[in-house]
């Protein structure tokens, strides 16, 4: 005879699984605390990824605010972020990507097929420089005002959301230039 007590962890664990599931689908991104939040960014160390010279330490002290991304070709959360990369460039915001941990092929393969967003980028395939910034994953995303100063730092695919609450204030809306303070 079964007892209907017998499937109470079945059920216990079925419904935690859905609750985490759905926290990790509609909530799964996060403005991530950083030790650079309000410093200096980290040094830019980077290779060269298709024909262009990867932007650099003065890039991002060049007087614009602008978003550090990093990415990958084998990132599907990177590729659910990519329209809202995509629209952030059409809009004059100045996007420099980082591709982390990737073969080159691939990361141009998937710019020549989808788009490319990136102002400029290059590639980190040791993740040297995603250490020294402290990246634990991708996508993640920084803000930077035009001294090099890390604003924000996002872990998580960008949404229309997040960008106009969080991002579009610090961009002083979506032109690309310095907020209130710059």
């Amino acid at each position: 005879m079964v007892k209907p007590l017998m499937f109470l962890p079945v059920v216990a664990f079925a419904v935690l699984a859905g609750g985490l599931g759905w926290v990790v689908i509609h909530r799964g991104t996060a403005e991530v605390p950083s030790a650079f939040q309000d410093r200096s960014a980290p040094a830019v160390r980077l290779g060269a990824l298709g024909p262009e010279a990867p932007f650099t330490d003065a890039t991002l002290r060049d007087g614009t605010v602008k978003l550090v991304n990093f990415w990958a070709s084998w990132c599907p959360p990177c590729r659910e972020e990519h329209a809202e990369l995509m629209s952030l460039q059409a809009n004059g915001v100045p996007v420099y990507g980082v591709d982390w941990k990737d073969q080159p092929t691939k990361a141009m393969d998937f710019l020549n097929d989808m788009g490319n967003p990136f102002t400029a980028l290059g590639q980190d395939p040791k993740n040297e420089m995603g250490l020294d910034w402290g990246v634990a994953g991708v996508p993640e995303t920084f803000v930077i005002d035009g001294d090099g100063k890390v604003l924000l730092h996002h872990s998580g695919p960008l949404t229309d959301d997040f960008i106009e609450d969080q991002i579009e204030p610090l961009l002083g809306g979506t032109s690309g230039n310095p907020g209130p303070d710059g």
